[in-house]
Order: C-alpha cells, then sequence, then structure tokens
C-alpha cells in the first residue's frame, strides 16, 4: 500500500486546484486535515485508502476504514462521509472508481465455482482488506493516467481482474448477491430504484413489496438489512437531499423546496431538515454556500 500512497501522492501534488481530481476513469481524493460530515448520495462503488482514515455512516451503521482497507458500496443510498485522519505531512489519500455491475455479472458467470448465495439479503456495504492482487490492480490504475492513450485498452483488463479478486475473496458471496439478476437483494433493489424515481410522492410499502415479490414485512426487513434505512427513512434522506441541491444549488427558497421535494408541512420540513444538517435550512444553505465560495477561492489561488 506504500506504493500506492507514493503513486497518489506524486499525481495530487502535480494537479492544479483542490481535492477531489476527478479523472476518466477514477477519482482520487487528498485532504490534509480531518474534514467536517458531508452528507451524500452514494452509488456503486469501491472507496480505497492508501494513507490516513475515513468513516461513512449508512443509516444506524457506522463503518471506518483506514489504509489498507476499502469501502464497498453496491446499493444507491444516503450516507454520510468524513476524513478523520489527516494532517499536511500525511495527507488521507484516497481512490475511488465506480464499480460497473455489468462487468461483475460477466466475471461472475464465467467462474468455475461461482460465489453461493443464501436466502437472505445481505449488507448493501462493508470494510474489506485491500492488499495483494488488489492493491496491485489499484496502483496499475493510477499508473494508467500517465499514458492515457492505454487507458480504452487497459482499463477493462484491470477492471475484470478486480472484479476477479471481490468475487473469489472472503466477500465474494455478498458481492454476487448484490450483482447477480436473480439474487434475492436484486428484488429489493429493483424497488429501491422505483423509490429513488418516485421519492417525491407518497408510496406505499405495499407496493414497493410487490415489486420485490415479498411480503411487507420481509421486505421491510430486508431493505433494512441492504441500506441500514427503513424505506421510510431512504425516502425522506432523498427528499432533504434533493432541498438542500436546489436552495444550494439554484437559489431556490425554503417553502419552495419543500413542497418541491414532496412536504405538505413548511414546519415539519424545517425540523427535520435540521435533525439531519444540525441547523435550520436557511442558514445550513448559507453556510453551506461559504464553505463552497471558500473552496472555490483555494483552488484560484493555487492554479
Amino acid at each position: 500500500m506504500d506504493q500506492l500512497a507514493e503513486a497518489l501522492l506524486r499525481y495530487t501534488e502535480k494537479q492544479p486546484g483542490k481535492s477531489p481530481y476527478m479523472t476518466p476513469i477514477l477519482a482520487i481524493l487528498r485532504s490534509d486535515h480531518p474534514n467536517p460530515p458531508a452528507h451524500m448520495i452514494s452509488r456503486p462503488a469501491m472507496c480505497i485508502v492508501a494513507q490516513g482514515a475515513k468513516w461513512a455512516t449508512f443509516g444506524d451503521q457506522k463503518l471506518e476504514y483506514r489504509a489498507g482497507q476499502a469501502l464497498v458500496v453496491g446499493v444507491e443510498t444516503p450516507s454520510i462521509g468524513r476524513v478523520v485522519e489527516a494532517s499536511p505531512g500525511t495527507p488521507c489519500l484516497v481512490l475511488a472508481f465506480e464499480l460497473d455491475l455489468a462487468i461483475i455479472r460477466s466475471v461472475a458467470e464465467g467462474l468455475d465455482a461461482p460465489p453461493r448465495l443464501t436466502g437472505e439479503p445481505g449488507c448493501g456495504v462493508f470494510v474489506t482488506d485491500f492488499q495483494g492482487p488488489l492493491a496491485d490492480c489499484a496502483l496499475r490504475l493510477v499508473r494508467l493516467l500517465d499514458t492515457p492513450q492505454a487507458i480504452p485498452t487497459l482499463y477493462p483488463v484491470i477492471m475484470r481482474e478486480i472484479c476477479y479478486w471481490l468475487l473469489t475473496g472472503p466477500h465474494g458471496g455478498d458481492i454476487a448477491r448484490l450483482t447477480l439478476i436473480n439474487s434475492p437483494s436484486q428484488r429489493v433493489i429493483s424497488a429501491m430504484h422505483s423509490l429513488r424515481s418516485r421519492f417525491r410522492d407518497t408510496v406505499r410499502i405495499e407496493e414497493l413489496a410487490a415489486v420485490a415479490q415479498l411480503s411487507p414485512s420481509a421486505f421491510h426487513r430486508q431493505f433494512k438489512a441492504l441500506t441500514s434505512l427503513t424505506p421510510l427513512q431512504y425516502q425522506k434522506q432523498l427528499r432533504l437531499l434533493e432541498a438542500r441541491r436546489l436552495m444550494v444549488s439554484r437559489g431556490v427558497n425554503v417553502e419552495t423546496a419543500c413542497f418541491e421535494v414532496g412536504y405538505e408541512s413548511p414546519s415539519q420540513f424545517s425540523r427535520e431538515y435540521a435533525r439531519m444538517f444540525g441547523a435550520p435550512p436557511k442558514r445550513d444553505v448559507a453556510r453551506t454556500q461559504i464553505r463552497i465560495q471558500d473552496e472555490r477561492a483555494g483552488a484560484q489561488a493555487s492554479v
């Protein structure tokens, strides 16, 4: 993992602007100090810590991962992330890339001994050690950035190799369960996609359970196993994240954002917003905009 940290450090020191550094195939994050919690919607991805430490919260589940470990996210779900170990002399260095579920399925289908699936969905997020062949793959991904002309040929090969090691590793069953079309998790994930596309509407648990081909009680249990959130909590967090985006990015006022995301009561919206983000909407939006302006000013100054 030292080689990966050195490669990421060299790359970030040559880049203008501030982290995150987005490339055509991956994102590189560098933090010289611990940072405040950041709310987001996590998508299927792998986040590898080469140096320092982070934690991520999914519902009532808090996962810490540090150098030599990776956070694997197999479902789209609201989350909170934070860098907890970093300094200017030893920055936190993270390599993140999306997981292509189609590639994972293709690799799984070609295995002589595919991972065994149980009847119940497991957790949709977990931390795994990132050593040996996986660490070698990550290092080769970073080195590909020095030869962009090689990316179209070599990137798919390296990603297939990463999928192979994940599927044949200690969490192979979890990976397969989250990606294979006929697995129990996929039916719940289909219902999750339905909820995401209709998060502004009032959606009955029976409707979602029917999509998953489960009883309401079984669906509720399996949904929470995957996301660490109940369907209602999942929908509420999607609504509040979208409301924050509307107010910060588009300048929408509080009442308009409230109704736009499906709330009927502005007072209830403000209470739940403050509970999630730690401040009422107007105050949170103001401080978020100040932080964004400071980050932009710092990025321009470093160019």
